[in-house]
């Protein structure tokens, strides 16, 4: 068993805890950039795919980008930090994704507009990787309101660009150039701001366990609780997507119009910021979490129950259950720095749990279309969901315990 845990406080070398005014700005500043580079195509897909003479099967490629992106780079934004540091490494990312975004905005050539949207999410996947780390070297007693902070600005980040892409993309005629370059103008107005609070924090390095040597390295997979909350942070991820890319679908293959159907699945994304607002609280605060998390897996499971049972007699109901679900991500998050005192291992878990989460996340959605294609109909698909949603409650119970990484950790050797 580790000590990890006894000694973090005092070996965060070079590190300076900023304010935590100075630390909420800095996370809004991030986690609101962390989602429209991905969010901000779907609304103009068919407009991009007219401007760049993109076919079908390149378009599929681009909506599948996020959650491959995210898994593969995600995994290597840890490392990334033990050289930079915590929050130079954030800010390293912001200016990859002002960068990706904003140049993919103005190329002709549809493999360069994804080589340059893979770019951008790249320096997303080390924002997702990192914060939660960075909230715990900052957050003190506040960490709970960080992470309710990163989570509803999270959501707000994902929300905005469907609100806003219509209107600019009418603008003229490349108006979905507009539409893409703003996000990458909102990613470098943030990226000043970081290279500021990077200065200040100075070098909060990963590498924070005096214990552990320059030969060694935490064997994350030897906790329980990690293996537990990846489980978690991946089932819901794979809900998440399937949601935003199908759900809408299924309602307007049981009548639904077009209009009708997209306002159900914007029930569901904007749930996710109330989501953002209460769960960490709760993490913070619950003496026990087992009812919650139950709960939020019984909702799912009753959301896909009525869209398998009667998708268009109480759509709105099955919307808000599947919304309710959706806070399954922030308490995920939550988790991530509720169950790790150490950042070092706040990172490493991160690293962890979030690179297997984005690659079902972006696996989920495919298999979910094959099964409904190979079967004709939703209901396989929904059932499986359904007794998905099993696995995601007992996975939570187990990560959701007192318990702290840190705690179960073995070394290996580097």
């Amino acid at each position: 068993m580790s000590d990890l845990s006894s000694r973090s406080a005092t070996h965060r070398k070079g590190t300076v805890p900023l304010p935590v005014w100075l630390a909420a700005v800095a996370v809004i500043l991030v986690a609101v950039n962390l989602r429209p580079g991905a969010t901000s195509v779907g609304p103009v897909l068919a407009e991009i795919q007219s401007g760049l003479g993109m076919g079908s099967v390149q378009a599929g490629i681009l909506t599948a980008l996020p959650g491959f992106t995210f898994a593969v780079v995600g995994a290597l934004a840890v490392m990334v930090s033990r050289r930079a540091g915590i929050a130079w490494t954030i800010a390293l990312g912001l200016g990859v994704v002002a960068a990706g975004l904003l140049i993919r905005s103005v190329v002709a050539s549809p493999v360069l507009f994804m080589i340059l949207t893979v770019l951008a999410f790249a320096g997303m996947a080390m924002g997702n990787i990192l914060v939660p780390a960075f909230i715990k070297t900052h957050g003190g007693t506040r960490t709970a309101l960080l992470n309710s902070v990163y989570g509803t600005t999270l959501a707000v980040g994902a929300t905005l660009p469907l609100l806003v892409a219509a209107p600019l993309a009418g603008w003229d005629s490349g108006g979905w150039q507009l539409s893409l370059r703003v996000w990458g103008l909102a990613a470098l107005a943030a990226f000043v701001p970081w290279i500021l609070v990077s200065v200040r924090s100075r070098r909060a390095v990963v590498q924070t366990d005096a214990g552990a040597g320059p030969t060694e390295r935490l064997r994350i997979t030897s906790s329980r609780t990690a293996v537990a909350l990846c489980v978690y942070f991946g089932v819901q991820s794979m809900h998440a997507y399937v949601q935003f890319g199908w759900v809408p679908q299924i309602y307007r293959d049981a009548g639904l119009e077009q209009g009708h159907a997209g306002l159900m699945a914007a029930i569901i994304a904007s749930l996710g910021i109330a989501g953002g607002l209460i769960m960490p609280a709760l993490v913070a605060r619950a003496p026990g979490l087992h009812f919650y998390i139950a709960g939020l897996a019984t909702a799912v499971a009753a959301g896909y129950l009525g869209l398998l049972l009667a998708p268009a007699t109480m759509p709105w109901m099955w919307a808000l259950l599947l919304g309710i679900g959706g806070f399954a991500f922030p308490t995920a998050l939550a988790l991530i720095t509720a169950r790790s005192r150490d950042p070092r291992v706040t990172a490493e878990l991160s690293g962890f749990c979030q690179p297997v989460g984005y690659l079902l996340a972006a696996v989920g959605p495919f298999a979910i279309g094959a099964l409904h294609e190979a079967t004709g109909s939703w209901t396989v698909p929904l059932v499986i969901l359904i007794a998905s949603a099993a696995v995601m409650a007992a996975a939570g119970i187990i990560a959701a315990a007192p318990r702290f990484v840190d705690d179960q950790l073995r070394r290996r050797p580097a």
